[in-house]
């Protein structure tokens, strides 16, 4: 019989503040950028210090990548979990915009470290792959919607994403910066407009849908 490993107090210990050092330097993060944030505030955040932190991640660089890989993660649980996206739908497209607001309003510091574009140029080719695991499949839904007619053709599959991607960011992005501020009927036409800008009006599905807007 094999025996199973338990956790030891110690480690359980050594989790918990590996976890405190990351959630501290997601809000620092998501506050204040990178480039210009040294490392000191994030220990400050955690309630640790410095040497300390550095016992647990080597160098700024490696903690931007450890907070980059673990919200990447918790965003792709959150959103593809259970999904089938080799059947696209316009249901499954209205359940991954509700996923995404969730995740947006319930989480949103790692929201906000994610929509950040000074994080690339830190980030590992391990990273990159971890951001790979949530475009591809998105990648691969969207290819089989314009295959099978539900989504339009018009755009190609990545430029499809990034003008979902774009649209879903910015007006969360506008109402963190108190630029207007949303209802559930605002965002119900804003995922509407998405769906308007990818989807394939020629069949009778959609025709429905669009005279009925």
């Amino acid at each position: 019989m094999t025996a199973v490993a338990t956790a030891t107090p110690a480690s359980r210990r050594e989790a918990q503040k590996r976890d405190t050092i990351l959630r501290a330097a997601l809000k620092v993060f998501a506050e204040s950028g990178l480039h210009g944030t040294p490392v000191p505030p994030i220990a400050a955040e955690a309630g640790v210090g410095v040497g300390t932190l550095y016992r647990y991640f080597d160098s700024k660089e490696a903690l931007i990548n450890a907070v980059f890989c673990d919200a990447k993660q918790r965003l792709q649980d959150h959103l593809l979990s259970d999904l089938d996206l080799l059947n696209p739908s316009r249901a499954l497209f209205d359940t991954l915009w509700a996923r995404l607001t969730t995740f947006a309003r319930q989480d949103p510091e790692s929201f906000q470290f994610l929509e950040m574009q000074d994080h690339h140029s830190y980030l590992t080719p391990h990273s990159r792959s971890q951001e790979q695991a949530l475009l591809i499949p998105l990648g691969m839904m969207v290819i089989v919607g314009q295959r099978n007619g539900l989504l339009g053709e018009h755009l190609k599959p990545d430029l499809a994403i990034a003008l979902f991607w774009g649209a879903f960011v910015g007006v969360f992005k506008a109402e963190r910066l108190n630029y207007l501020t949303l209802d559930d009927d605002d965002l119900k036409r804003a995922r509407d407009a998405c769906w308007f800008a990818i989807a394939n009006h020629n069949t009778p599905d959609n025709q429905h849908r669009d005279a009925a807007q």
